[in-house]
């Protein structure tokens, strides 16, 4: 897997898993609202990191898996979330059969992937119900990625549009922006 790509996470696990970020995260609320008016039994955390979702959508009693380019995260998420299954792969290339998770979910990703377009269809195909995008909020900040790596939100609804969603809720939180997807 390429981890070289200028867009993608270069900090290591800790950085991850700072309190401080997490606290960003708004981590039970995003859960909440991915889940909020949904029957989901299944989850795939696309860009998954240490697990930090994953984690939480394990605690919900769901089945989690989730995935990740880098190696060294994974291995910490294995560690820490050993209720979920996790594996390395791209989110351009999901290696599922179509409708295997009823929810697919993308944690502060999408903005890193090579192409943003293909991420979305494969993530339609292999869903049968909700795709959730958390991204940071288009605006120059000293946390998160520089500005011109985040995703514009009529970015965002277009690629959605595109991929073949109907429907794109936005919802804006503090720093960030949780974009649910049907179909």
């Amino acid at each position: 897997m390429d981890n070289q790509h200028e867009r993608r996470f270069d900090g290591g696990p800790d950085r991850l898993r700072n309190p401080e970020r997490i606290a960003l995260l708004e981590v039970p609320r995003v859960v909440s609202l991915c889940l909020e008016g949904s029957s989901a039994r299944t989850v795939l955390d696309v860009g998954t990191g240490t697990g930090v979702f994953a984690e939480a959508f394990s605690t919900q009693g769901l089945e989690v898996t989730g995935l990740d380019v880098n190696l060294e995260l994974l291995a910490v998420a294995r560690a820490l979330v050993p209720s979920a299954r996790f594996q390395e792969g791209l989110a351009e290339h999901l290696g599922f059969p179509d409708r295997s998770f009823d929810l697919v979910f993308f944690g502060l990703v999408l903005h890193e992937t090579d192409d943003v377009l293909a991420a979305l269809k494969e993530a339609r195909r292999v869903t049968g119900g909700r795709v959730a995008i958390l991204e940071w909020a288009y605006r120059a900040e000293p946390k998160g990625p520089p500005l011109e790596h985040r995703l514009k939100s009529e970015a965002i609804a277009d690629f959605a549009v595109k991929a073949g969603f109907s429907k794109v809720e936005t919802i804006p939180m503090e720093r960030l922006v949780l974009y649910l997807l049907s179909a």
